[in-house]
């Protein structure tokens, strides 16, 4: 059974639903991809339970967070992760980020700073990559199919039919509790706006990007493109392995996974995690090798 017992915390005006599990002194905080928020990380969890104190949360707007109709940016959802560290998490603490959630990371380890250990990014989005040169129109176009499954999710049936690619990946009772919580129209609504702060992004980020991170830094890329993705697929692991060599204490390292690495390969994001941790407390110094 997966928890399901948490507590919400105000963060800048906002409500947002956190959940933590595990124990000692260690600390772990998780942010997850457009459109998922804490059940994305279920996979995970367990193998940390006996050596971290974990934090999973729903972003505003999605889950069981507090709705909101505003659009915000990924500078915004930056400040309410800051914001929810800030209230929830007394000590130094490694940082795993998601996709979509790397921007998010990157932008609010800047106000981290000294409170980050470590940083565990899975298949970021890498914002110089080439298939983003064009990823305003993109982004119109599946805000358009997004706007029918809004509206088809309302069927059961058809919700199923919608999120077949997390249903394949995730746990049976994960991906359950992502059909009741996330794949409903006030969930897709935020992922909508959440596509559309990421299209505002990019260019920003290219113009100014965040400072690199200053505290260890692993990234994970899948290695597994979608069928038909292979082109850009590999652009977008190029950029990713060459945003890492400006990163003074990082590593680059490609898996044997699809896109949702947490749910396909649970426990190489759990070994990670532990050597940050490790290395971090200065238990194992020089463990990213």
């Amino acid at each position: 059974m997966r928890q399901s017992r948490g507590r919400t915390v105000r963060v800048n005006g906002r409500t947002v639903y956190v959940e933590e599990s595990g124990g000692g002194s260690d600390r772990v905080v998780f942010e997850a991809g457009q459109g998922l928020g804490r059940t994305c990380w279920d996979a995970v969890l367990p193998q940390l339970a006996g050596r971290a104190r974990t934090v999973v949360y729903d972003r505003a707007g999605l889950g069981r967070s507090g709705r909101t109709t505003a659009q915000l940016s990924i500078d915004d959802l930056a400040a309410d992760l800051v914001a929810l560290v800030e209230a929830v998490v007394p000590s130094r603490f490694v940082l795993v980020a998601h996709s979509m959630g790397g921007l998010v990371a990157r932008r609010a380890a800047e106000a981290l700073g000294p409170r980050l250990s470590g940083l565990l990014l899975l298949d970021p989005t890498p914002e110089s990559a080439p298939v983003y040169d064009t990823f305003a129109q993109t982004a119109r176009k599946v805000d358009r199919a997004l706007g029918v499954t809004q509206t088809l999710v309302r069927f059961r049936p058809l919700a199923r039919m919608a999120s077949g690619n997390v249903r394949r990946v995730f746990p049976a009772e994960t991906y359950e509790a992502m059909l009741a919580e996330d794949f409903v129209p006030e969930g897709m609504a935020q992922t909508r706006r959440e596509m559309r702060a990421v299209a505002e992004a990019i260019p920003r980020f290219r113009a100014e990007p965040p400072a690199p991170p200053t505290c260890p830094t692993v990234l994970l890329s899948a290695s597994r493109p979608a069928r038909g993705r292979e082109r850009h697929h590999a652009e977008l692991a190029a950029h990713q392995r060459r945003w890492m060599e400006g990163v003074l204490d990082g590593r680059f390292e490609e898996v044997d996974s699809g896109h949702f690495i947490q749910a396909e390969r649970p426990e190489i994001v759990a070994e990670r995690i532990g050597r940050l941790l490790d290395r971090g407390a200065g238990r194992r110094p020089g463990a990213l090798a």
